[in-house]
């Protein structure tokens, strides 16, 4: 598979602290791509090193398949969000742009209005400084700029941090628009599992500076989707039994508790077999585990934040 955005063995320290240690993203085309860590895992930093703006310590990455020079001739076509939107709050939303436009050769009699329409505010009043906006407006208008150019990555970080419900809702409409409609593939990271589990269709967990898993958001709910809990007496008996009803399950790591992957509409069946071959049955029901149990899961517990 051809990736627009590929590490290997990213490395960042700072004096003796490993922030970054030899991580390997690998981000398709045309996808959205959800960084998943606590404050001070390392997103940032990532993200800081393959925008242009830090150097790594060792190991390297590739922009649509290119290193070193060839790669820093790419990076105009990497727009980037973090931390602070980076604008003038005086200016009106299309004064910012226009100056955005201007510093980098871009036209701004068509590229204005495109960006403004990409991110939903077309209306948006010309004479108004953006200090005065709301913080999801603030927001979407640090989106726009970071589309100046037309980048093919679009880099964020934390850009639904601190918005109200229904500024989330905007950005996470916009992030999917740019994708389906104008094909811009997307790193994104957030703390707000539930609205990142709504938009990402891949998914990396960094942890203290390590890169523990990635996987697609089908594998995620393939491995962290509903299924059913069994808990009985006699684990080995109960797999059994299942097994000639030629239903997949496994035991768990919790004492005498058993995963069954689909077939969630068969416990009334799976509890009469049990039961009618004796097997003591405790208990059955259907679980359902978000993105955030299975990163918690993965990371050993605790609360993100």
């Amino acid at each position: 598979m051809d990736y627009i955005l590929e590490t290997k063995d990213l490395t960042r320290k700072y004096g003796s602290k490993t922030a970054v240690d030899r991580v390997n993203m690998h981000i398709p085309e045309g996808k959205i791509y959800g960084l998943i860590g606590r404050n001070g895992a390392g997103k940032t930093t990532i993200m800081r090193m393959i925008s242009g703006l830090s150097t790594p310590t060792s190991g390297d990455y590739a922009l649509f398949g290119k290193t070193g020079s060839e790669r820093g001739r790419l990076l105009r076509q990497v727009g980037v969000l973090i931390e602070e939107p980076g604008i003038y709050p005086k200016y009106s939303a299309q004064e910012n742009l226009k100056i955005k436009c201007i510093a980098l050769g871009v036209d701004p009699r068509t590229e204005v209005p495109r960006l403004l329409e990409a991110v939903g505010m077309e209306e948006v009043d010309s004479k108004k400084g953006v200090g005065s906006f709301s913080l999801g407006m603030r927001q979407r208008i640090g989106i726009a700029l970071a589309l100046v150019g037309n980048p093919k990555l679009l880099v964020l970080d934390e850009p639904i941090n601190g918005l109200d419900p229904q500024g989330i809702v905007e950005v996470r409409q916009i992030l999917v628009g740019l994708r389906d409609q104008y094909g811009i593939s997307i790193l994104i990271s957030s703390h707000i599992l539930e609205e990142l589990d709504k938009v990402a269709d891949l998914y990396g967990v960094i942890h203290e500076g390590q890169l523990l898993d990635e996987f697609s958001a089908k594998d995620m709910h393939l491995r962290s989707g509903k299924y059913v809990k069994i808990r009985t007496d006699n684990t080995e008996a109960a797999l059994k039994v299942l097994a000639g009803m030629d239903i997949p399950a496994q035991a768990m790591e919790e004492q005498g508790c058993i995963r069954v992957s689909g077939n969630l509409d068969r416990t009334a069946d799976m509890s009469r077999a049990l039961v009618g071959a004796g097997v003591g049955l405790e208990e059955i029901f259907v679980r359902s585990l978000s993105l955030e149990d299975y990163y918690l899961r993965m990371t050993g517990g605790g609360r993100h934040e």
